[in-house]
């Protein structure tokens, strides 16, 4: 039986994870590339370790008890995981088990010096390396020690932080089975890890290799500063040289021993560069031979280096598919969205399909290809302008690019970088009756959709939908369309950019869009006021709403007094709203309409913050301030030299923005409104497709693209693997966070604002909407879970127009992801919110409860408590 339970590395692979866990798996791909050198020995199988589990039948309740325990119970699950650690080294190896180890022992010399090591059935996967979740024993000696290694290695998988790793990554504790690989020891003059793409970065031409004296432990445990060296194309262009005063060496008998390095050798590197190169060519070769960018852990011995492990680097960004060989930068499409979430498949294709450029995919989200219009001087300006206003640090990142002279190619400006970007569309008339127009085209657009999709099933409705694509697309770039939102936000820049200039004053535009008519989004927040206005005076429904969980509640609510009119209320509402919902690019994404519920806290927010009336008031409110700020900044600059002409110019364009900017918002009302009616078709589909067993449940379909999904209603077949690989990568993309510019080198740019005139301590942000408050934070992450007092301020990754009913409670606003025309600087500025955007890390930097200062006119936060 010695196949059951002990197998030689050398015939291991990629296939036999379940038997060998991920690191005896990895191991024995590594040792069948040609020219790489691995330790030998041999891998202790899953089998033996659930036999020995199986001997402890109490092991099962505690796994019970384990599985229920919340992950940030560290106290429990302390006592709980060593109790079952304890229980594991306690059962004795059976002996035919504990021969078939000693046999393959005598193979490699029963009295070497083995390394122990533990290999999980989940680490080293593809989206969840596990690193240093288990245990390692190095320089063991004897079969009884190794014995007692073995048992130690299969109680480490329930160590008090792979219990808590698994929990959080939502893994069964049961699922998880361990196997041991025991490895002839090798002993080092140096050691450490070389990781084939910058880990920080994600540079996939750019390798690090770090590497210290002795054992490679010191370096993993953090014991010694490493040297690094950073090898680009064949040579080292940079290292550091670390002072490795300390160092691990393995004891004659057995164990370890952390020793001093001799003064005169701490500071000369571990490595030549001659050998760093030569490291790098070996994990070239294994980097190819999986596929992906590796994490390697090597030894350097007499005789050249040997690689005790490798596994994937889980932290870098994909990278978009070119299908070339050329330069691409990339810009996120989420940012300029305000939904950095990954979305699922059906939802990135419909968007690929509807979006006026095209878009490519990596990581659950969607990019711009820019390389071209960065190519061309021309375009190049118009681009890094537009994109600079919006979200400086998009600009910053790109320039970053754009310093390095090779990467982006330069074009002349008659090529085909194409006409500049940005070029404005031609000027229009100041006259609401243009705005007026354009809603109502809209509106007849969406009517006409719902109207004549109603009667298309099957394969007919996939060709009706890319007509309807096609309408929907002609909707978007309708060019007086185009020209009313570019007039509305060239009026703010004008403003902002000519009072400043003449009166001093920044950000001035803010205060004069106060309430500006026609704003969809602007609307949706107040009108959810006027729905706590019908609820309030009804004790009964406010009671029953506060315990709300079952997505039928409105028809409970006629039943009680006051019932009905809060019913038609609500109703009323998710007629004009209820297309919409947090992260609403994604048609997968639940609607309003489907999942009443999400609105229920706000409401509730609302019945209790405010008094009868408060959204006609605030509209007024705002729009009177506006109204004495307009007086205010002509009559100021009437007093300057050439006043009359000033006053009279800036009239014209307060006029303009108070005309267009409200309109800003509507295109992605029309966007939303289209979405849902795509979306109601398809699931009348996917429920066809269950009631006859293509499916097992109707949300699958959000696994497929669009054509996909065509496919399988034509066909009535569907690959069911394609759909659970499709939900594990989908699962595996929230741990990415995307970055706003992106290179097919890999390597992700957050930007930077460059700034010096904050305090120190101050978070840095874009300023999006005038003024200063103080206020509680209160971190929010999920809409439907915000619990807001008068005086708040909102602190949260990211706000689409879906979080605006929240904004009418608020007193500030501070967001991760944002420009000064994404959705929530609109509506901040309509509500007279002080807000602070683009905060990188703002939700882990400002804790839920702390006393923050937010400066809406200068960009940045102060945390006072």
């Amino acid at each position: 039986m010695i196949e059951q339970y002990v197998r030689d590395l050398r015939d291991l692979d990629g296939t036999q994870v379940a038997a060998v866990g991920g690191k005896g798996a990895q191991l024995g791909g590594l040792s069948r590339i040609e020219g790489i050198r691995v330790p030998g020995g041999f891998c202790v199988t899953t089998d033996a370790f659930r036999r020995i589990m199986a001997e402890a039948p109490s092991i099962d309740d505690r796994l019970d008890q384990l599985s229920r325990l919340n992950p940030d119970d560290r106290e429990a699950i302390r006592t709980l995981s060593a109790q079952i650690r304890r229980t594991i080294e306690g059962i004795a190896i059976p002996g035919d088990l504990a021969a078939a180890i000693t046999r393959a022992l005598a193979r490699f010399g029963e009295h070497a010096a083995y390394a122990v090591r533990s290999s999980a059935t989940a680490e080293d996967l593809p989206t969840a390396s596990f690193a240093g979740q288990q245990d390692t024993y190095l320089n063991v000696v004897g079969p009884t020690a190794i014995l007692r290694h073995i048992s130690r290695c299969w109680a480490s998988l329930f160590t008090e932080r792979a219990v808590t790793y698994r929990r959080r990554n939502g893994i069964d504790h049961r699922a998880v089975h361990m196997a041991v690989v025991v490895q002839q020891m090798v002993f080092p003059h140096a050691a450490g890890i070389l990781f084939t793409a910058d880990p920080v970065t994600g540079d996939r031409k750019a390798a690090t290799v770090d590497a210290g004296f002795g054992l490679g432990e010191s370096l993993v445990s953090g014991l010694v500063n490493p040297d690094v060296f950073t090898v680009r194309h064949g040579e080292v262009v940079a290292k550091a040289i670390g002072a490795k005063q300390r160092a691990l060496h393995a004891l004659p008998d057995g164990g370890t021993q952390e020793v001093a390095v001799d003064a005169q050798r701490q500071e000369q590197p571990a490595l030549t560069d001659a050998q760093v190169v030569r490291l790098v060519q070996l994990g070239r070769r294994i980097e190819a031979h999986f596929g992906r960018p590796q994490d390697i852990e090597w030894c350097l011995a007499d005789d050249g280096f040997q690689i005790v492990q490798s596994r994937p680097i889980t932290t870098l960004y994909p990278i978009p598919e070119a299908g070339d060989q050329e330069n691409h930068v990339y810009v996120s499409v989420g940012h300029g969205q305000m939904m950095t979430d990954p979305m699922k498949p059906l939802g990135l294709s419909m968007w690929q399909l509807t979006a006026m450029v095209p878009m490519h995919e990596a990581g659950g989200r969607l990019f711009v290809d820019v390389t071209r219009r960065l190519a061309s001087p021309a375009s190049r300006a118009g681009l890094l302008d537009v994109l600079g206003r919006g979200d400086p640090l998009v600009r910053d990142a790109l320039e970053t690019v754009l310093d390095r002279d090779d990467f982006v190619p330069s074009l002349p400006d008659a090529g085909p970088g194409g006409p500049p970007a940005g070029g404005a569309p031609a000027p229009v008339e100041t006259d609401p009756a243009l705005v007026t127009e354009l809603i109502e085209r809209s509106q007849a657009s969406i009517a006409a959709l719902e109207r004549d999709i109603r009667t298309k099933t099957g394969p007919a409705l996939f060709d009706f939908l890319l007509e309807a694509f096609a309408e929907h697309k002609r909707v978007l770039g309708d060019p007086l369309s185009l020209q009313a939102i570019m007039a509305g936000m060239e009026a703010t820049w004008w403003l902002n950019d000519k009072l400043w200039e003449w009166l001093g004053e920044k950000n001035a535009a803010d205060t004069l869009t106060l309430s500006a008519p026609d704003n969809v989004t602007s609307e949706m927040g107040l009108a959810l006021l006027d729905v706590a206005d019908v609820i309030r005076p009804h004790p009964e429904v406010v009671a029953f709403l506060q315990g709300v969980e079952d997505e039928g509640f409105l028809d409970e609510l006629a039943k009680l007094a006051g019932g009905t009119e809060a019913r038609d209320a609500i109703e009323a509402y998710l007629n004009r709203y209820g297309m919409r919902c947090v992260g609403e690019i994604d048609i997968t994404r639940p609607r309003w309409r489907e999942r009443p519920t999400t609105l229920v806290p706000v409401i509730l927010d609302n019945v209790r913050n405010f008094e009868p009336g408060a959204a006609e008031r605030r509209f007024e409110q705002g729009r009177q301030r506006a109204q004495r700020k307009e007086q205010d900044v002509l009559s100021r600059l009437r007093a300057l030299p050439d006043g009359d002409r000033k006053a009279d110019e800036a009239k014209r364009m307060i006029d303009r923005v108070r005309t267009f900017i409200g309109y800003r918002e509507y295109p992605k009302y029309g966007i939303v409104s289209r979405y849902f009616l795509y979306k109601q078709a398809l699931m009348k589909e996917a429920e066809r497709l269950v009631q006859a067993d293509v499916l097992p449940d109707k949300e699958d379909i959000f696994y497929l693209t669009f054509q996909e999904l065509h496919d399988v209603v034509r066909s009535k077949e569907v690959d069911e693997r394609l759909i659970e690989q499709r939900k594990e990568a989908f699962r595996s993309y929230h741990a990415l966070t995307p970055p706003r510019v992106l290179t097919s080198d890999g390597e992700a740019l957050t930007g930077a604002y460059r700034r010096d005139d904050v305090p120190a301590g101050a978070l840095v942000g874009l300023p999006v909407s005038a003024g200063t408050v103080e206020g509680r934070a209160r971190v929010i992450l999920d809409m439907a879970e915000a619990d807001l007092e008068a005086g708040d301020i909102l602190v949260t990754p990211f706000t689409d127009p879906s979080w605006s009913p929240l904004f009418v409670g608020i007193a500030g606003l501070v967001t991760e992801v944002g420009g000064l025309m994404t959705h929530g600087a609109v509506i901040a500025r309509e509500y007279g919110l002080p807000a602070v955007v683009g905060v990188e890390q703002a939700t882990r930097l400002i804790r839920d409860g702390q006393r923050i200062r937010v400066h809406g006119t200068d960009g940045y936060i102060e945390i006072l408590s």
